[in-house]
């Protein structure tokens, strides 16, 4: 058993309403015991634009806004491609009119891809924007007003 999941374990009975957030490191730790099943496209990264602002980056060149959706639920952040038109996987025939691509040599990985980033309750996402194949989704941490400092007025 991994020693990081050790750890979890024995937090669990002392911890209340992050049953979510310890199976979500549980299902990290057991993909890392296989490192050929944990998906590396497309690059990303992760920035910290502000004390509580941050965006990710994932590098999507040939793409294009209608090649990929952006979906939030559950506390998880989807980013996923469409299938690559020059590849029909439907039965249906594509009609005459159009023009079908055929691929000579696939050098621009323009393939299918689903990456998944889990977001914290307290983080709200701001939008996304694709610009010079860089698609970048923009996040921020709120304090609710019960967590912000404040000064205590002392009585006498």
């Amino acid at each position: 058993m991994n020693k990081a999941l050790s750890i979890f374990n024995q937090l669990r009975p002392v911890s209340v309403g992050f049953d979510s957030l310890f199976d979500h490191f549980e299902r990290i730790f057991d993909q890392a015991d296989q490192p050929w099943s944990i998906p590396n496209y497309p690059p990303y990264n992760i920035v910290k634009t502000g004390s509580a602002t941050y965006d990710i980056e994932l590098a999507l060149a040939g793409y294009g806004k209608e090649d990929i959706s952006v979906e939030f639920a559950d506390g998880l952040l989807n980013v996923r491609s469409a299938k690559p038109e020059y590849i029909n996987t439907s039965k249906e025939p594509k009609p005459k009119t159009s023009e079908v691509k055929k691929a000579l040599h696939l050098g621009i990985a323009k393939r299918f891809f689903s990456k998944v980033f889990t977001i914290a309750d307290d983080v709200e996402i701001k939008g996304a924007e694709l610009k010079d194949g860089l698609l970048k989704v923009s996040l921020e941490k709120i304090l609710p007003e019960g967590k912000k400092p404040r000064t205590i007025e002392i009585k006498q």
